[in-house]
């Protein structure tokens, strides 16, 4: 009887470790966005370090939480525009959101080193406006650390931003690269 008990609890210790392997939330706690416009005028771009973002190994669902006011640029002006109440209004919607999933998951070996070209495919949240999105990344595996990386265009309008009249208006591109580099 106690051999059968101990068989019965090495086999759960056993299947819950093996379950634990295959499922993995991967986290990256400084995730670089950069935002870049390009315009006759003036080439503008914008960094941000302090981006969180998740990826789940087993389902391919990520998650990155950008807090807006963390971009940096290289004027103080371009910031502030940036921040405004005509612009992104980031005092209202401090954080933007890019949640989804790798549709092609499967394409990837978390255990071999290699680099998986794959689909995302979800919902990207700027300004307090939803637009669903589809864009090609790249999983890099390399010694067991992952990586991703990815480029999106943003029709600014899109998300309800946009200069009216003025300078800002002609010195920013009316659709902008944003660029994702996550460690996990």
């Amino acid at each position: 009887m106690k051999k059968t008990i101990l068989t019965t609890l090495a086999a759960v210790a056993i299947s819950l470790t093996s379950f634990n392997a295959s499922a993995q939330k991967l986290v990256s706690s400084t995730t670089h966005f950069k935002f870049f416009s390009s315009t006759p005028a003036e080439n503008i771009e914008a960094n941000n370090f302090k981006t969180v973002g998740t990826l789940e190994t087993t389902t391919g669902e990520i998650v990155f939480s950008v807090p807006m006011q963390s971009f940096e640029f290289e004027k103080a002006l371009m910031q502030e525009h940036f921040n405004s109440k005509k612009f992104l209004d980031t005092k209202t919607n401090p954080k933007a959101k890019l949640t989804g999933k790798i549709t092609d998951i499967s394409k990837v070996n978390f255990a071999k080193d290699g680099s998986y070209p794959v689909e995302v495919a979800g919902e990207l949240t700027i300004n307090g406006v939803t637009n669903p999105v589809k864009e090609k990344a790249t999983i890099v595996v390399n010694n067991g650390k992952v990586a991703l990386s990815s480029k999106l265009n943003v029709t600014l309008a899109d998300y309800k931003i946009a200069f009216k009249a003025g300078k800002p208006s002609t010195n920013i591109a009316k659709t902008v690269e944003v660029s994702v580099e996550a460690n996990y």
